[in-house]
């Protein structure tokens, strides 16, 4: 089988064939660390952890980078005199981090940070204006400026005329050959921190937004390397800015570009400027972290998440029955007929590994995931322990490769609620248990009406009596 992505600068499915298949190269548009992440956040680099996973399995080392930009005019907009804009940008940073790893994101092979590589981005800078496709801005502002109209393939990832372009609003217009140059400096100004400048060849000042992604993906990628990934909405201008300045500087640059799908709100993206966005440490103080996980991967990719409470029931009930599968299976090894052993268990069924390799279909991944443990479950009640066998190490496998075995569990309360719930059917229980010893079968049924009344189901097996709740 061959792993296909959706590349959005070709507009097609490609093959994937790796630069190196010993070492698969990924870069992804990390978060502007100015305020703490929403779920569309968490959705997006969920989509590149369910795509990493996959390529880990497929060829074994991937190399994965994800930056942090902590330095952006909205940053130093955010930031007060009791909290500096470095000092906000750690402090989001880490909130993006916690989110993160709460749903099972691995961390990034490196995490760089923008101000770590300004050097690296000065270099493209020059590199650009020897070139004669960049130019200080003829004012001394310190500006200095792309020459969109220099690099005639300015336009080939999104597909778009430069003449039908809206001008670029990342910087001041005033020394600007046309008006779609970007910025790939910023002079310093009086009114921005002393300490959010840089020296350079062309003044003081700090980097644009875009030259810092191609700095960083270079640095510790190199010039050429696999996949690109981002958002939807960081196609233009954003990629498409990465894609022109790295290439017309002389890098190949990425092969493949990824982009994830929004996460929207009736219809409409959810955004930060558009005040429709719903905070990841809400939506995680209020759900089951893998419930949480399980939502946000359940529809494909590249596809639009409307969310609402009810896909967080959904996600809810099918991971229930996942669990209740395995803890089920588990229970019953050894009990079941035969000795449970199978000859032959493939790591992963052949349908899943095929939606898998077709842009990543986790919804059809997981309709094969829900297959087997019906079928696992049919194999324990028919008693035939093989068969279950084979099912318990399929479904723990595809859990595995979707992440859904290693995230942790929901909040403190929640567990400290579990475990009361727990003690309390324990105890009814062993009432019933009693009850049926002693013959009181009006008890014992009653006892067991109030627990099915409650929405949980008893499974009386040779190991004892154990409870789920229904799903």
């Amino acid at each position: 089988m061959t792993l296909r992505l959706y590349d959005t600068r070709a507009a097609a499915l490609r093959d994937f064939v790796p630069l190196d298949p010993e070492n698969i190269t990924m870069y992804v548009c990390g978060p502007t660390v100015q305020s703490g992440p929403h779920i569309g956040h968490v959705r997006a680099a969920l989509s590149f952890d369910l795509l990493r996973r996959w390529l880990m399995h497929r060829y074994g080392r991937v190399t994965f980078v994800r930056n942090v930009t902590d330095i952006d005019d909205k940053t130093l907009a955010n930031a007060t005199a009791e909290e500096p804009w470095w000092a906000l940008a750690y402090r989001i940073e880490q909130e993006f981090t916690a989110a993160y790893a709460a749903v099972g994101i691995l961390p990034p092979t490196y995490e760089p940070r923008a101000t770590a590589s300004v050097p690296q981005m000065q270099e493209i800078v020059a590199t650009l204006i020897e070139r004669g496709h960049a130019y200080p801005a003829p004012d001394g502002s310190g500006d200095v400026y792309f020459d969109v109209r220099s690099w005639p393939e300015y336009g080939s990832l999104t597909h778009q005329s430069l003449d039908a372009m809206e001008p670029a609003e990342d910087a001041d217009p005033r020394g600007k050959r046309n008006p779609q140059d970007f910025a790939l400096w910023k002079g310093a100004k009086a009114e921005e921190p002393a300490d959010a400048v840089w020296r350079s060849p062309w003044g003081a000042g700090r980097p644009g937004w875009h030259i810092e992604c191609s700095a960083m993906a270079k640095r510790y990628l190199g010039p050429e390397f696999d996949i690109h990934g981002g958002g939807l909405d960081l196609r233009f201008p954003h990629h498409e800015n990465e894609l022109a300045q790295s290439t017309a500087a002389g890098d190949g640059f990425a092969q493949y570009w990824v982009h994830n799908g929004l996460v929207t709100v009736g219809g409409q993206k959810m955004s930060k400027s558009l005040g429709n966005f719903t905070l990841a440490a809400d939506v995680l103080a209020a759900h089951d972290s893998q419930v949480v996980r399980y939502a946000l991967a359940a529809a494909h990719y590249r596809s639009s998440l409307d969310l609402t409470e009810s896909s967080w029931a959904e996600a809810e009930a099918a991971l229930g029955r996942i669990r209740t599968f395995l803890e089920r299976a588990e229970r019953s090894r050894g009990s079941l007929s035969g000795d449970g052993t199978v000859t032959y268990i493939p790591t992963l069924p052949e349908e899943f590994a095929r939606a898998m390799d077709d842009d990543l279909g986790v919804p059809q991944a997981l309709a094969v995931l829900h297959e087997r443990v019906r079928a696992g479950n049919q194999a324990i009640d028919e008693d035939d322990g093989a068969a279950a066998e084979q099912a318990l190490h399929q479904v723990r496998a595809m859990v595995g490769v979707l992440g859904l075995d290693d995230v942790p569990g929901g909040t403190e309360s929640e567990g400290a609620t579990a475990s009361a719930l727990d003690a309390l059917v324990q105890t009814m229980i062993t009432q019933r248990a009693q009850a049926r010893a002693d013959k009181d079968w009006a008890a014992a049924d009653r006892i067991r009406d109030a627990i099915a009344a409650a929405g949980i189901t008893l499974e009386d097996t040779p190991a004892g009596t154990h409870w789920s709740i229904d799903g």
